[in-house]
This record gives C-alpha cells, structure tokens and sequence, in this order.
C-alpha cells in the first residue's frame, strides 16, 4: 500500500491556508493595535489571546459538527468552503478600519473573522485522516504540516514586498498583504474544490481500513477504556501532568516573541515589519530543515531527549537574544537556531502524550494538549503585554528564556511516554508529529 502523495497534497492546500493566515495575523494584528490605535500592549495581548479562547470551544465544536454532516460534496468541504469565503470577506475589510482609524470597527470585524476561521479549522485537519488509510497517516500528517509551513513561508515572503507607507496618515498599509494573502487562500481552497471528491474518498479509504482491521488480530479489551485521566494509574497520571505542564510553558515562552516581536523590532531596534518579518521566516525555514534530521535523531535518542536538547537551546537562544540592543546580521543566525529547536520540540511532545493513552483514547488525549497549549496560547499574550506595557519592551527575551528554562525541569521529571520507536520506513515520517 502506498500513500496517494498528490491527493495528500491537494489535501494539505487547506490547512496551507490556514497557515497563511495565522502567520499575518500574529505580525500584522499587534501592530495595528498599537500603531494606529494607541492601544496598550496589555488590552492588545488581550485582544491578541482571543482567538485562542474561541479555539477552545470552536475547534471542537465544529469538528463535531463536521463528523455529523452529510452533503454532497462529504463532510468537511462545506465547513472549509464557508469558513474560508466569510474569512477572504472579512480579513480584508481589517485594512479599511484600519486606514479610517475605526477601533470599535476593527475589533468587531476582528471578532467576525476569528470566529469564521475557528469554524473550518478542525474540519480542515480531519480531512486528511478521511482521506488516508490508517497505515499512511504518519506519511500524510508529514505532508500536511510541510504545506502549512509553506503557507506561513509565503506570508513571510510577501510582507516585506507588499506593505507600503500610507502618504495620508504616515502608518504602514497592509492592503495589498491582506489581499495577497486571501487570494491565495482562494485559489488553495477552489483547486482543492477541484480535485478532492470527498466522498467518493472517505468511502473508499473506509472501505479499505475495514479490509485491514478484519487482517489485524483482535487486541484484549482494556479496562477503563474511557476512563481517561482519572483512569491512570498514579504513576502514568504524574508524567502526563508533567508533560502536558512543560507543553504550557515552552509554548507561553515561544508565542509571546512570535506575537510580540513585531513591535519588539519596532521599539527596541527601530525596525519596520519587513525586517522583523525576515528574521521569522529564517526561524520557519530553520525549523522545516530541521524536521528531517530531528526525526530521525529522536528514532535513534528517544523523545524525551530531543526535547530536553530542544528546550536548552530554544532557552540559550532567548538569552542570547536579550544582548542585542541593536539589530546585527547574526540575529538570523539566533533564529535559524530558534527554528530548529522549536522542532526538535514540536516533533517530539504530542507523541510523547498520547503514548500514554490506549487506542481508544487518542482523541481524549489529544484534546488534553491543546487544552494545555492553547490555554497557554491564552495565557502568555496577557502577562507578557502587561509586563511590556508597564515594565518595557526589554522583557520580551527574559520572559521568554524563563518560561521556557522552567519547562526543561518538568519535562526532565516525566518517566513515560518516552518510547523509542522504529527507524522510519521512509524519510519522509521522520516529519511527523502524531498519528492516531
């Protein structure tokens, strides 16, 4: 059996998109907030957590939603058709609140537009898994994660080319970003329209996972088999708090400099949004060279090891970042190395998890990270904006190295979850990050 890699491509457009967005939203939102409202970097880390706290009840919602619907064109593809034409609408009416200086009218489309991306996410993730027989989905998941990091790369690429000083008002016009961004969205989501007969798919993939299991010997049932966390042993219920703790604090440290470091560019080294947008896309593309090498590392070391190697330098790079009081050429170098220890984490933790859970239990224990991650996600734009807003923007990098050096020490404290899995068949499995 062999994975069907253009159909998994075709797949992937949807969650390119996703990426696509994501990476605008958290340069550009901060400094329209700042720059053309005045607004104080605590109420705008506020604003800036809000589509985290809408993620923790629409993802799930409308995954379950999707799993429920049954239309022509399958499950999935209504919820990402309309959750990315209401988004296209709505995120590029943002540039003309912005230029009329409207913050009620900015917030509230602002409000529209998360709303309409939480609707379409979960359904965008779950198409893959529709699509792919059970075997193939470490090789799929590989592939979906390769096409977000391009949409993330594009939107990088295009900033420093697209946003231009407003001749009016003296502010940068992020118009044309925006309209590139959401046309490509457009064209993503219309190909993948195109190509990817759903149903015709997830019935056949059903069928063939069917075939499979009646091949699979029957596994014992085992007892407790919803029982979740509660249903742990003592032993197993400790290294899933401490895990699921260090997830919480590398990501509070990680996404308060990718929120932040726009306007940390800005204030502290006098840099425009292209520079600082420069130094994240060599952090992107240092973490996708690194998916690669880092996968198989963590089939030969373990994960826990990886990841303690990842959190030191991930650590040591936010350190070092708190000497620049200007920019300089190696700050490229710091985030390359930002990059690649982002992945040597990110590649390694979410197995690390559900290698606790039975195989009844994967999607409990998956909503168990992104609870954690995501409450993180919510919790760190608010400190970190109240500590840049009162204490200055030179907290950033401290802040950062501190929550993450914290996560070394839970993490070093777990004792399982940690097993060490076959060298991958295929080079292209060392890119995942989690299979159910």
């Amino acid at each position: 059996m062999k994975l069907n890699y253009k159909r998994t491509l075709l797949v992937g457009l949807a969650f390119l998109s996703i990426s696509a967005f994501w990476q605008l939203y958290d340069a550009v939102v901060p400094l329209i907030l700042k720059n053309t409202f005045d607004m104080p970097d605590d109420i705008s880390g506020v604003i800036m957590a809000l589509d985290n706290v809408l993620a923790l009840f629409l993802l799930p919602l409308f995954g379950k939603l999707s799993d429920k619907c049954d239309t022509p064109l399958g499950k999935r593809t209504p919820f990402i058709l309309g959750g990315t034409a209401c988004a296209v609408i709505l995120m590029n009416l943002l540039p003309v609140a912005d230029k009329n200086g409207s913050m009620i009218l900015f917030v509230v489309l602002l409000g529209m537009l998360l709303i309409s991306m939480g609707t379409y996410r979960s359904p965008a993730v779950a198409l893959m898994p529709d699509v792919t027989p059970k075997p193939l989905r470490s090789k799929g998941n590989a592939i979906i994660n390769l096409m977000g990091a391009l949409g993330g790369v594009f939107t990088l690429a295009v900033t420093g080319m697209l946003v231009r000083t407003s001749a009016e008002t003296g502010r940068d016009d992020y118009s044309l970003l925006f309209f590139a961004v959401s046309a490509l969205m457009v064209v993503a989501v219309v190909v993948l329209l195109l190509t990817i007969r759903e149903k015709k798919l997830t019935a056949e993939v059903a069928r063939i996972n069917a075939d499979l299991e009646k091949d699979e010997p029957k596994q014992p049932e085992q007892p407790d088999a919803k029982g979740g966390f509660k249903a742990l042993p003592a032993d197993l219920r400790r290294s899933l708090i401490l895990i699921l703790c260090s997830v919480s604090l590398w990501f509070m440290g990680y996404n308060a400099v990718t929120t932040a470091f726009t306007k940390y560019a800005f204030h502290q080294w006098g840099y425009d949004i292209a520079k600082a947008s420069q130094c994240l896309l060599v952090g992107t593309v240092g973490a996708v060279i690194s998916y690669l090498p880092v996968g198989m590392l963590s089939s030969r070391f373990g994960r826990k090891r990886m990841i303690q190697s990842g959190v030191l330098l991930l650590a040591a790079c936010f350190a070092i970042a708190i000497s620049y009081s200007s920019f300089h050429f190696s700050v490229y170098v710091v985030f390359a190395l930002v990059g690649a220890a982002w992945s040597m984490i990110n590649v390694n933790s979410y197995p690390m998890v559900v290698e606790i859970s039975n195989a009844s239990e994967v999607g409990k224990f998956t909503g168990y990270y992104y609870t954690f991650s995501m409450a993180a996600q919510i919790a760190t734009p608010i400190l970190s904006g109240w500590l840049l807003e009162h204490v200055g923007y030179h907290t950033l990098f401290p802040y950062a190295a501190i929550m993450v050096a914290a996560s070394f020490v839970t993490i070093s404290l777990t004792r399982h979850g940690d097993s060490r899995p076959e060298a991958p068949k295929s080079k292209l499995e060392a890119f995942d990050a989690g299979d159910d």
